[in-house]
C-alpha cells in the first residue's frame, strides 16, 4: 500500500474521529432557536430560503380548526415572512401566487427558488422565484416542470437546479422516478430530464449536494398491499455524479421519509436530521404520539460510511432547511404527524468549520 493511500485512509480516519466526537459533544453542534413563525400553529411543507440576505418562510399547510384524526381539513396558506437579521422579528412581506406548500424551494443567486407544489386540490408544475430586494417581495415565473409535482425533493449543484421523486396528484396512489434540471445560468433556462434514480419510485425523500454531485436517500415508495397502496419506509442511498451517473452508496441505518431537505453538509459529513423512520407507524392514540426519532445520521463524505452524530433537541419532519448567516435553519414543520410548530430552530457547528 502506497504512502499517498496510508496519508489518505488516516486523514479520513481522523475525520471519521472528530466528527463521532462531536455527536457525544453537545458543544460541537450548537443548537439554539429563531423567533417562531408568527402563525401559531406553525406550517409544514413550507418554501424557505435567502434572498439579498433576508430568510424567507413561504406557505405550507396545517390544520387550524381541528386535528385531522377528530376530522379537520387541511388549509393550505400563501403568507411569506421574511426575517432580516436573527435578533429581528418576522415580518409579512408579501403573498405567494396562490396558496401552496410541499414543493422543493432552493437557495440561489437569483432568490429562492419555488418548484412545483400543491394545494387541496391538485398539485402543480409551475416555477418562481422569490426575490427580496429592500424588503420587498418580487414573484419572478420562471419555466414550469414538464409534471406537475409535489412532495418530491432537490438541490442545487453550481447553478443547476435538480429535483426528483414525489407524485403528481394528491392522495399518494402513486410516486414518480422522474429527474429533471434546470440550468439557472442559461440566458432561456429549461428543464431537461435526466435519467431517473434506479431505485423505486418515492415520494418525500431528502436530497442534498456535495463536491459538485447530488445525493438522494431515504423517502417513501407507494406499494400495493391486500388491495390497498401503503408507503414502504425506504433505507436506499444514491449519488449522481456531474457525469451523468447513478452510484448506489451505503444504506441508511434507519428509514427517514420527510426529513429536513437539502440535507446540511458539515465538514465532511451530510446530516439527515430529523423526519419519520416509520417505527411509530399505526401509533394509537395519535393525540399521544411521542414525535419523530431524534437521532441524527450521518454520511462521511470520505469514507461512504454511516455513523450516529448525536440527536436532534426537537425533531421535525415535512420541512426545509437554509444555509443562513453561519448557521442551518429548520423552519417550523411537523412535531409529530399532523401537529405542526411555529418554532424555528438552527445549529451552528463549533470546531469543525
Amino acid at each position: 500500500m502506497s504512502e499517498r493511500t496510508l496519508a489518505m485512509i488516516a486523514t479520513a480516519t481522523v475525520a471519521t474521529a472528530r466528527l463521532w466526537a462531536a455527536g457525544l459533544d453537545a458543544g460541537d453542534l450548537h443548537w439554539s432557536q429563531l423567533p417562531p413563525l408568527p402563525d401559531a400553529l406553525g406550517v409544514a411543507g413550507a418554501f424557505a430560503g435567502v434572498s439579498g440576505g433576508t430568510l424567507l418562510v413561504a406557505g405550507g399547510a396545517n390544520f387550524p380548526d381541528k386535528m385531522p384524526w377528530e376530522g379537520g381539513k387541511k388549509v393550505w396558506h400563501d403568507t411569506v415572512y421574511a426575517l432580516s437579521k436573527p435578533t429581528d422579528q418576522w415580518r409579512i412581506i408579501g403573498q405567494l401566487p396562490r396558496p401552496l406548500g410541499y414543493g422543493v424551494s432552493l437557495t440561489t443567486k437569483q432568490g429562492v427558488l419555488c418548484i412545483g407544489g400543491s394545494d387541496v386540490e391538485r398539485h402543480y408544475a409551475e416555477i418562481f422565484l422569490l426575490v427580496c430586494s429592500r424588503g420587498k417581495l418580487k414573484v419572478k415565473p420562471l419555466p414550469p416542470l414538464p409534471v406537475s409535482l409535489a412532495n418530491g425533493a432537490g438541490a442545487l449543484v453550481g447553478n443547476v437546479a435538480y429535483v426528483t421523486g414525489g407524485s403528481d396528484q394528491p392522495g399518494e396512489q402513486s410516486a414518480l422516478n422522474r429527474f429533471f434540471a434546470l440550468d439557472l445560468a442559461n440566458k432561456k433556462p429549461a428543464w431537461r430530464e435526466l435519467t431517473p434514480c434506479p431505485g423505486e419510485a418515492r415520494i418525500l425523500p431528502v436530497a442534498g449536494t456535495a463536491r459538485g454531485a447530488l445525493y438522494l436517500a431515504g423517502g417513501a415508495a407507494l406499494r400495493p398491499v391486500a388491495g390497498k397502496i401503503q408507503r414502504a419506509y425506504l433505507r436506499d442511498a444514491w449519488r449522481f455524479t456531474l457525469g451523468g451517473e447513478w452510484e448506489r452508496l451505503a444504506d441508511l441505518p434507519k428509514p427517514c421519509v420527510a426529513g429536513p431537505t437539502p440535507a446540511p453538509v458539515v465538514d465532511s459529513q451530510m446530516l439527515f436530521a430529523g423526519g419519520d423512520d416509520g417505527s411509530l407507524v399505526g401509533f394509537q392514540p395519535l393525540d399521544r404520539h411521542p414525535g419523530f426519532p431524534k437521532a441524527i445520521q450521518a454520511l462521511d463524505l470520505t469514507t461512504g460510511q454511516w455513523m450516529s452524530l448525536g440527536e436532534v433537541p426537537a425533531p421535525r419532519a415535512v420541512l426545509p432547511v437554509v444555509e443562513w448567516n453561519g448557521r442551518f435553519v429548520f423552519p417550523s414543520g411537523e412535531m409529530r404527524p399532523g401537529v405542526r410548530s411555529p418554532q424555528v430552530w438552527t445549529f451552528r457547528v463549533n470546531g469543525l468549520r
